[in-house]
């Protein structure tokens, strides 16, 4: 693994424990060179997987944008950083069980949304005002009054 401070090559590994609920490898590695320390992941992959945009582009699948977008959904809310890894663990697993090598853009929103639905309703919103492209205050009124239980008439 080449050393991300210096550029050597040669690095060595000083720990190693599972992480993430033992689907990933934690590495922490030290830099003989420069003597600087750092962390890697190793975790299985079962597929490449290609994003196909909604403009029909074409892009590889980038684990760190999924985590990303779900962090700045979950930022400030009452969920632990495990939790959250493990939930950005099983959005891969499941997508890279799909069978397919070419996912929609839209079906990984489809399943983010599905998925923080059931963890925090706060950052369910935020993840939809962004998704579904929220242009003014009634599109966020619309989407919320629509995950309100209906009011029963007594």
């Amino acid at each position: 693994m080449r050393c991300p401070f210096c550029g050597n090559i040669d690095t060595q590994v000083k720990d190693s424990r599972p992480a993430e609920d033992n689907v990933a490898i934690r590495r922490r590695r030290f830099c003989p060179a420069c003597a600087g320390r750092f962390t890697t992941y190793e975790r299985v992959q079962l597929r490449d997987l290609v994003v196909l945009k909604s403009s029909g582009r074409r892009e590889d699948f980038d684990r760190d944008k999924l985590s990303r977008s779900v962090r700045i959904a979950l930022q400030k809310r009452p969920i632990e950083a495990e939790r959250v890894d493990q939930m950005i663990s099983g959005i891969v697993r499941r997508l890279e069980s799909m069978g397919e090598t070419d996912v929609k853009s839209k079906v990984i929103g489809e399943i983010v949304m599905e998925t923080l639905a059931r963890i925090d309703t706060v950052a369910y919103v935020r993840f939809a005002s962004v998704y579904k492209n929220f242009q003014a205050a009634d599109d966020f009124d619309k989407f919320v009054s629509e995950l309100r239980p209906a009011a029963t008439d007594e």
